[in-house]
């Protein structure tokens, strides 16, 4: 909690310079951070009853280049400390049907925008490199990042050998990284609030001299602490549900580069099973006789 009880201190040093305007919105926020860091300055200002110039203002007069500064400040300190009943009561500003469509989908498309200023190509470019030149790739993402790992695990498989999606079983996914070393590739998803099984897994990999690629939400993320390298991809969404969107897209781009470079080796690969999927019926072809 130390960041937070730092930006409060933040805004009392400066609540006596504050106009009556700029106090009401620094009470609030004392008050709500955790509500306030999902809000945009306009909604902020409706919420306590001042223009939203009025809380730009507010923004710079307490430090900050603007409010996006701001609030960027707030959503790294409360978004991993969301129980998901305060993030329930979050989605509850979607007032209908049609507002809950179109915030949504903006939402996802500002998580899209994001990732792509913020992640690096460089270090997309090398875990590319890693993703073809390692012996065994395990990937890690529990809960609601299996879906992820699945994904990424199911193309991976169709264009090279030795690729194993790491997930509660029989056994525990220490045990599945039982035999990493130092030529493999551990690829570790997680989004808030973090899981501490693909947090610790990351860690053990290291352990073992594995190389490490972090794909998270943020450089603050603890999944970073033992990565080589992070690749960014945003999932904010003012909701109990986790948005993936961006970092499914991170993922599409990853397979098709790798798919790219192994071009010739995936073209033998997709011939051979499509003579499989022709020979057992895998998809179908006459949508009368299947009717």
């Amino acid at each position: 909690m130390s960041e937070i009880v730092d930006l409060m201190r933040i805004i009392q040093t400066n609540f006596h310079k504050l106009s009556k305007g700029q106090k009401i919105i620094a009470q609030y926020i004392m008050n709500n951070y955790d509500k306030a860091a999902f809000m945009t300055a306009a909604k902020l200002g409706e919420k306590v009853g001042v223009s939203e110039s009025t809380v730009v203002r507010f923004a710079n007069a307490i430090g900050y280049i603007g409010y996006p500064q701001l609030q960027k400040q707030l959503q790294e300190m409360v978004k991993t400390k969301l129980t998901t009943v305060q993030r329930i009561e979050m989605s509850s500003d979607y007032s209908n049907e049609d507002s809950v469509l179109k915030n949504v989908l903006k939402a996802d498309m500002e998580n899209i925008r994001s990732t792509l200023e913020e992640l690096d190509h460089k270090t997309f470019e090398t875990a590319v490199r890693s993703i073809i030149e390692s012996k065994s790739i395990y990937i890690i993402g529990l809960r609601s990042s299996t879906a992820l790992a699945e994904f990424l695990g199911f193309y991976l498989n169709l264009i090279r050998d030795n690729v194993h999606v790491v997930t509660y079983t029989i056994g525990d996914i220490f045990e599945q990284l039982f035999r990493i070393g130092p030529n493999d590739l551990v690829i570790g998803m997680g989004f808030p609030r973090y899981s501490s099984r693909t947090i610790r897994a990351m860690e053990y990999s290291k352990t073992r001299g594995a190389r490490t690629i972090a794909i998270t939400d943020s450089l603050l993320s603890p999944l970073c602490a033992n990565a080589d390298y992070t690749l960014i991809a945003k999932s904010n969404m003012e909701s109990f549900v986790d948005s993936i969107v961006a970092p499914l897209s991170v993922l599409n781009a990853l397979i098709i580069a790798v798919g790219i470079k192994e071009k010739s080796n995936l073209s033998s690969t997709f011939s051979r099973l499509e003579e499989i999927w022709d020979r057992y019926s895998i998809f179908s072809i006459d949508q009368e006789n299947n009717r």
